[in-house]
């Protein structure tokens, strides 16, 4: 069998970390990346873009807490080379802080990130309508220029990138022998997903360079995460809204709730405000299918809903959709075998 050509639809964070890995892992491949938006039109350049997980309830802990350590462990690689400033990543410490105790004051990603530790008296006495914190270093990632250095990568690899929007996986049966699903929330429309649902994000950049570190309020509505050139202001989690239009009173709502925890925000300059539909779902579908008309088969590897966690677990969910890709090949070449035989 001739070099496979890859198709991947989407070129948002998990579709671009997708196509690399694939283009890493199976050289003989030829990729493609397929989307109607790329960088900094994709949902993804809203993310806040924080290595803080998410919990999926469909997906086994063992195997969230795996992607988010590989994930982590090439973040790390990145933040700690040249390359850090260029890709928007850097270590960044601060709190979580809750009203009350959290039944689980261990989280299962607390080893993955750096320091983990309950909060002291003193360090709460910052929060004075908080009782309870975690104090802990992570990853910050600033994602348009992630994904424009993600971009660069794959340039370098070889991998082709076209704009074009996909209306349905068959349409590019005669033209690539495996494609890869990661279109987001596109991927409602795209394959007819409806356990896949839209959770609006509506947040604030601001300048406020004094802010040094991340404040996560621990109901995860309320956060403060500090870029390398602004920090980012959430925020909301609104279930099936699909409204992309910022909302003034939620605008208000969010920079009131961020001052009430660091009070120095009053004096933020330049505020820009931002919406995204974080795709979620009960876990992250990844997984094989062969698609089949008239006898003719397109196989099919489904990488998207990663909901408010893609950051978080992106390179590892990508590394598994690469190996799941090889299997794809594995399997086209074995038929192909069989029918010479």
């Amino acid at each position: 069998m001739a070099a496979p050509n890859v198709a991947v639809v989407g070129a948002g964070l998990v579709g671009l970390s997708t196509a690399l890995c694939i283009a890493e892992t199976c050289p003989s491949c030829s990729v493609t990346v397929l989307s109607d938006q790329f960088s900094p039109n994709t949902m993804s350049d809203v993310a806040a873009g924080i290595l803080i997980p998410h919990t999926y309830p469909g997906t086994p802990i063992h195997v969230q807490k795996q992607w988010l350590k590989e994930t982590f462990t090439y973040l790390f690689a990145i933040s700690n080379s040249a390359e850090a400033s260029e890709a928007g990543i850097h270590l960044v410490s601060g709190w979580q802080v809750f009203k009350n105790t959290p039944k689980e004051e261990l989280p299962f990603w607390s080893d993955v990130v750096l320091g983990f530790r309950p909060m002291s008296k003193a360090e709460l006495q910052k929060f004075p309508q908080h009782r309870f914190g975690q104090a802990f270093t992570t990853l910050k990632c600033d994602c348009p220029p992630y994904l424009l250095w993600l971009e660069k990568r794959l340039k370098a690899t070889g991998v082709q990138m076209y704009t074009r929007k996909v209306a349905d996986l068959w349409e590019l049966h005669s033209e690539y022998n495996i494609v890869v699903n990661c279109a987001g929330i596109g991927a409602h429309q795209l394959v007819g997903d409806e356990k896949l649902f839209p959770v609006r994000g509506q947040v604030l950049q601001v300048h406020a360079p004094w802010v040094k570190n991340f404040i996560r309020d621990g109901d995860g509505l309320t956060y403060i995460y500090p870029g390398i050139h602004r920090v980012t202001l959430g925020g909301t989690r609104e279930k099936e809204s699909w409204s992309l239009s910022p909302d003034p009173g939620t605008t208000k709502d969010i920079f009131d709730r961020c001052c009430s925890l660091e009070p120095s925000l009053r004096g933020a300059q330049d505020i820009m405000v931002k919406v995204g539909l974080r795709p979620s779902r009960w876990c992250v579908r990844l997984q094989r299918e062969v698609l089949s008309q008239g006898g003719v088969k397109l196989p099919v590897v489904h990488n998207y809903g990663h909901g408010a966690g893609g950051f978080s677990v992106h390179r590892g969910t990508a590394k598994e959709a690469a190996r799941l890709v090889r299997e794809c090949i594995a399997a086209l070449q074995g038929s192909t075998s069989k029918a010479k035989l």
